[in-house]
């Protein structure tokens, strides 16, 4: 039977503003999935779902938390009348996804009325989407058989890219990556896409990853991409460019204490390890392109399947990224403020000006 599991004691200070968080269970199919809804101000709250095997539901809660926030601030600061929410479901998904569990968290997401749209993330694909839709109205990322997008990261990589030029042009005064080093961290659903935009603007690339095949796929493609071992040895290169293109928390003071690239730009969520940390950045002369203003391609892409998909009219609206990511370094410049703040200025101005001042309430 499907229930909704009681929040856990001491849980409701820590909630960070969200409008609310549910905890899933079903006994039946295994499933552990908790859904956050950070705001719905302008409009409902769309994010992907992540299956992951956390150390327990206390990560989950946090990480999820941390997400659904991120992607308030980046569905308004892309200029979409989208609210924030994300997903997780606990669980190696090598091992634990089945059709049921699948299933069963559709349940889950119908149940909340549309206040909640659900796509793709780490550990989800377009093909579990489609499972999901055959219990829920409120999904996309769908595969191209099914009427959907198909792979998200398709655009959220030619973001990054568009993001990336941006901070070019602020560095350099060019926005290309012509002849400039860039090390991507992370080659695979998204990472692999963004090796291809650099490679024809003529970027030189040297890239790293927790999975071998990632990068043997991509080398094996791409002879002239160089590989390393580690993210330890990647940001000791002499780069130019650092792209984060994994999991969150890859900017560490380590990290940058190592770094010697001019900017970091790339498409892992969260790529902050604490709030000091862009200080550390902009003193060490590095120009941070926050990571929710670069990466939403990919949430573009999903929106614009709502409304029926156009691949053309999605990409005209990612090639955008590169125009916001220059307005959040110019409020950068301009109210001398690090860029993640000028980023979340404008994404709360929009938010303030714009939102309905109320819940989403749903279509049933």
């Amino acid at each position: 039977m499907v229930s909704v599991a009681p929040r856990p004691n001491g849980v409701f200070a820590e909630l960070d503003g969200h409008e609310q968080v549910v905890f899933c269970a079903d006994e039946a199919s295994g499933l552990r999935a908790i859904i956050a809804i950070h705001s719905t101000a302008l409009g409902p709250a769309l994010g992907g779902t992540r299956f992951y095997p956390y150390a327990d539901e206390a990560a989950a809660l946090t990480d999820v938390l941390h997400l659904s926030r991120g992607m308030s601030y980046k569905a308004a600061l892309a200029g979409l009348d989208l609210g924030g929410g994300k997903a997780v479901i606990i669980g190696d998904p090598a091992t634990t996804k089945t059709e049921a569990l699948l299933r069963a968290y559709g349940r889950f997401v119908q149940s909340l009325r549309g206040r909640y749209l659900t796509a793709c993330d780490v550990g989800t694909y377009s093909e579990d989407m489609d499972v999901i839709a055959r219990e829920c109205d409120y999904v996309t990322g769908r595969t191209v058989a099914h009427g959907g997008a198909g792979d998200s990261s398709v655009l959220t990589a030619y973001g990054v890219f568009q993001g990336m030029r941006a901070a070019a042009e602020v560095t350099w005064g060019v926005p290309s990556l012509a002849g400039r080093t860039v090390g991507i961290a992370g080659v695979g659903k998204v990472g692999h896409h963004l090796v291809e935009h650099l490679l024809a603007d003529g970027a030189d690339l040297v890239v790293t990853d927790v999975a071998p095949e990632a990068v043997r796929r991509v080398v094996a493609a791409h002879p002239e991409v160089r590989a390393v071992a580690s993210t330890a040895e990647l940001v000791a290169e002499p780069l130019d460019v650092y792209a984060p293109c994994a999991l969150g928390d890859a900017l560490t003071d380590d990290v940058v204490g190592s770094l010697r690239a001019r900017v970091v730009c790339g498409a892992a969520n969260n790529q902050l390890a604490h709030d000091g940390v862009e200080k550390l950045l902009a003193d060490a002369g590095i120009l941070y392109a926050p990571d929710y203003c670069v990466n939403a391609g990919g949430l573009i892409q999903v929106a614009d399947e709502l409304e029926g998909f156009d691949f053309d009219r999605a990409k005209q609206r990612a090639a955008g990224i590169f125009d916001t990511t220059r307005e959040v370094f110019r409020i950068a410049a301009h109210e001398d403020v690090p860029p993640s703040v000028a980023a979340d200025r404008i994404a709360e101005r929009r938010m303030a000006a714009i939102g309905r001042g109320g819940l989403w309430l749903g279509s049933r």
